[in-house]
């Protein structure tokens, strides 16, 4: 039968469709094995650039550096939202808070009033990550994420051991404009994160980003960073998902109890 396929001229249409459709099979095959192969590799990969960007928002990346190394600086635990209470039942190195965002079981659909940040569901657990010195946490890194003007938004948000003050701000993922919102990687508007103050005198969430230029003489700019030129959609979307992932329906809870235990 393979002596006769063979001998069939090359123009015949059902010789020629049978090669196609082995060739389209063969490549398939070749296709889904190399990625089977590779997903081990693609995973470790992606945990290393997490948790490069960790460290380079915490400002705790060395040029050269072993990423898994210094990332041992850092304590993980997961914090139930609601109670803002650490949990001994969840492996903090292996849950993905994205995930467990599309699980009902693990998780809460956000009421449109609240919901600032436009995430609409909210994982029940979060991890944040400790660095401890002489049994006091000297910085928290905390995920947060939400929707700029094209895209959702996912980064971290480094403070310092006081619980309040912002050291390192940045996003790990986006699809926002290039040159527009896209300019919340650059590292000038990046440089002008640390040091803000998260809440105010009443333990309200202050930290936002405005339209223009702060002036940094004015009462308040403590709380104020300079808008995006150009791109005030995305500008708001960074406001809202800081006033959300800092207020009451996100890491409120937790870090009121962390500053009450630390102050």
């Amino acid at each position: 039968m393979l002596k006769k396929f063979l001998e069939t001229p090359n123009d015949n249409k059902i010789k020629t469709i049978t090669v196609v459709a082995v060739l389209c099979l063969v490549c398939s095959i070749f296709v889904s094995a190399s990625a089977v192969a590779l997903k081990p590799i693609q995973q470790k990969n992606k945990q290393v650039e997490k948790k490069t960007k960790i460290l380079e928002i915490a400002g705790l990346m060395e040029r050269g550096g072993d990423v898994d190394e210094l990332f041992k600086q850092f304590t993980p635990k997961v914090v139930e939202l609601s109670t803002g209470e650490y949990v001994d039942d969840i492996d903090p190195t292996t849950y993905d808070q994205r995930k467990a965002a599309k699980k009902p079981e693990l998780s809460v659909p956000v009421g449109r009033s609240d919901d600032i940040a436009s995430i609409k569901r909210q994982a029940k657990y979060a991890t944040v990550y400790l660095v401890e010195q002489d049994d006091q946490v000297k910085k928290i890194v905390i995920p947060v994420h939400g929707y700029g003007l094209w895209s959702t938004l996912y980064g971290y948000m480094a403070l310092d051991g006081d619980g309040k003050t912002v050291t390192g701000f940045g996003f790990y993922e986006h699809a926002e404009t290039p040159g527009l919102g896209g300019e919340v990687d650059n590292p000038k508007w990046k440089g002008l994160w640390p040091g803000k103050v998260v809440y105010g005198e009443n333990g309200d969430v202050q930290l936002r980003v405005v339209k223009g230029n702060v002036d940094p003489s004015k009462p308040g700019s403590e709380h104020k960073v300079d808008g995006l030129a150009g791109a005030t959609l995305t500008s708001q979307g960074v406001s809202n998902l800081v006033q959300f992932w800092l207020g009451e329906n996100g890491f409120g809870p937790y870090l009121e109890k962390f500053i009450e235990r630390n102050g």
